[in-house]
């Protein structure tokens, strides 16, 4: 395997919100209180300057293509904090001209300055998690904002000269109808981004609605929002590229488009998680969740550990079906260091089945049967 033949990116996480959405199984904590929240935010900031430097030699002589800053809240840093993690990473690892660096935005927590401030130094692109343009179900999922504060953030996002905005769209809410989820749809695309997140909400294990489930609409209900939510989406001109990801032509997330086709990505901060390629191999790890755990350790290089067979093999298809374009068997060669004969039985009995197709250039790709029963297609490459 040749790790520079691998696409590398960077992922930085700011584990701060102002507060924790009963949906969200992320790695975000309440932000300090505010006697000590600029002490926090500079503690916490050294620490990823640390943790950088401990990673700095894991990817000397390769050359990244994108950055992103994930949450938390990272628009809780301020310009100047988020400024000086992005100029030690330009000193420490080489990057293509051009390089896509988005930063997460929560409506409501341009706490410290505007977009334009973050765009000067060095973020151009930013994935606005609006989630719904309704006020009331917002309260209900936690969220801190309103409607109006969306569209005050992409106006502001447009003012400052930023061309690529995402705006995060969740469908299948408590209480949701159909009207109600287009409307949402409609509502996004009057804004003119460029890429939509349009996503199922799912009751993930560790938070407040898995422990207290609200009434989520029946399965006919949510695969009626989903094909009609498609459908304005197809009609306006988004393409969809990945299950839940939409974009304008060649507007796709690059950064996102590196996780689904097994890239390499460096893991800075709390709780993120890394995959590199060596000659030897492929390698994860993780950094400390805790955001005190992690400042404590940030300077430690990350403990590596090897993926056999079975696991890259699973974990390459557990992304790459998600792809509405597929993936070819020269990719998964490159990208894993293994034969394509090692899934060639897995892939030939979901063919079998439906749920998977080969066009006439090789490429493998799931049909729409399989996207409805993604979950089942991806187990067939479980060990």
């Amino acid at each position: 395997m040749n790790p520079g033949d691998i696409p590398l990116s960077v992922y930085i996480h700011w584990p701060w919100c102002l507060a924790k959405c009963p949906y969200c199984d992320f790695n975000s904590h309440r932000v300090p209180a505010q006697a000590t929240r600029a002490a926090s935010r500079e503690a916490y900031v050294q620490a990823l300057l640390e943790d950088l430097s401990s990673q700095q030699a894991l990817v000397r002589g390769r050359i990244a293509h994108s950055v992103f800053l994930g949450g938390g809240t990272p628009s809780l840093f301020t310009p100047d904090e988020v400024g000086r993690v992005l100029q030690a990473l330009m000193k420490s690892v080489s990057f293509e001209p051009r390089t896509e660096v988005t930063m997460e935005v929560n409506p409501g927590a341009l706490e410290h300055a505007s977009l334009a401030e973050y765009r000067a130094v060095g973020v151009n692109r930013v994935s606005i998690g609006a989630q719904r343009f309704d006020a009331a179900t917002l309260r209900r999922l936690g969220r801190l904002h309103s409607p109006r504060e969306t569209r005050s953030s992409v106006q502001q996002a447009r003012a400052a000269g930023f061309t690529r905005i995402n705006l995060d769209l969740m469908h299948g809410l408590p209480g949701q109808d159909l009207d109600a989820a287009l409307m949402d749809v409609d509502a996004a695309l009057t804004l003119d981004v460029d890429h939509i997140s349009y996503y199922q909400l799912t009751l993930e294990p560790n938070t407040r609605f898995h422990a207290f489930p609200p009434q989520l609409p029946e399965e006919s209900l949510l695969e009626d929002i989903a094909v009609s939510g498609a459908a304005r989406l197809t009609a306006a001109g988004f393409e969809q590229y990945e299950v839940s990801a939409w974009a304008r032509p060649a507007q796709a997330c690059r950064h996102n488009l590196n996780y689904w086709l097994f890239g390499d990505y460096l893991a800075l901060g709390a709780g993120a998680h890394g995959k590199l390629s060596f000659p030897d191999g492929t390698y994860r790890y993780a950094r400390a969740a805790h955001p005190r755990g992690y400042m404590d350790v940030a300077g430690r290089p990350p403990e590596l550990q090897a993926l056999d067979d079975s696991e890259i093999s699973f974990e390459f298809m557990l992304n790459a079906l998600r792809l509405s374009d597929g993936f070819s068997s020269d990719v998964f060669e490159q990208r894993t260091g293994r034969s394509f004969e090692l899934i060639r039985r897995q892939i030939e009995s979901a063919v079998g089945k439906g749920l998977m197709v080969s066009d006439e250039t090789g490429r493998w790709s799931t049909t729409p049967l399989g996207k409805r029963f993604l979950n089942d297609l991806q187990a067939h490459f479980l060990s």
